[in-house]
């Protein structure tokens, strides 16, 4: 046995050898340097983002999105946004909705506002700072469904939402948006108001 070197342990060598060797590929331009290469030029998933920890494996396999082989899980709001879509795919008109129970105070909620119209209360799933929804009382499944005798009705839950959003200090702007079937995002088939707010909304929205 050589002298320094401990029993029963293989030197980093010796574990180098037995490790499968991978190639770390990268994109390059027609004159094949690496797009970006330069001196402490980055590679791999996280490329482009100087003094960036990578989170991402540095070997990960190159498929696209698109393919279905590979996704990486969204996580926070880009999460939410992907249940909510998921929803609005299989959501149906007809039939008793979540907000009629709320109107009916059958399930709770949490109101800001309430008149013998409209409801006004905060969203259980809040995709801004500020996020609640503007109702109808009366059930109107989507604005696609609504008639001409709705035109004071569906005026009044923009007013209702500004008032709203001048009740809870969004001084800086805030976004009303109305979802319209599947396409849209509606995911409950009656008519809802959302106000959102308390950030720097992004654009185009969708």
């Amino acid at each position: 046995m050589k002298k320094g070197k401990r029993p029963g342990r293989a030197s980093l060598q010796e574990v180098h050898s037995l490790l499968p060797r991978a190639r770390h590929r990268r994109s390059r331009s027609p004159g094949g340097q690496c797009a970006g290469a330069g001196p402490g030029a980055r590679h791999g998933p996280c490329a482009g983002l100087a003094g960036a920890a990578c989170t991402r494996p540095l070997l990960a396999p190159r498929v696209p999105r698109s393919s279905g082989l590979l996704s990486w899980p969204p996580c926070g709001r880009e999460a939410e946004m992907a249940d909510e879509i998921a929803k609005a795919q299989v959501a149906q008109p007809g039939g008793d909705t979540i907000f009629g129970k709320i109107i009916r105070k059958e399930i709770p909620a949490k109101i800001i506002f309430e008149d013998d119209q409209c409801l006004a209360f905060h969203d259980i799933s809040p995709q801004a700072p500020t996020h609640f929804l503007v109702i109808p009382k009366k059930h109107i499944a989507q604005i696609s469904a609504a008639e001409d005798d709705d035109e004071n009705l569906l005026g009044h839950l923009m007013i209702v939402g500004k008032k709203c959003a001048a009740d809870l200090g969004l001084k800086r702007g805030y976004r009303m948006v109305v979802n319209e079937g599947a396409d849209g995002g509606q995911s409950v088939y009656h008519v809802h108001l959302h106000v959102l707010g308390g950030r720097q909304m992004n654009w185009p929205p969708g």
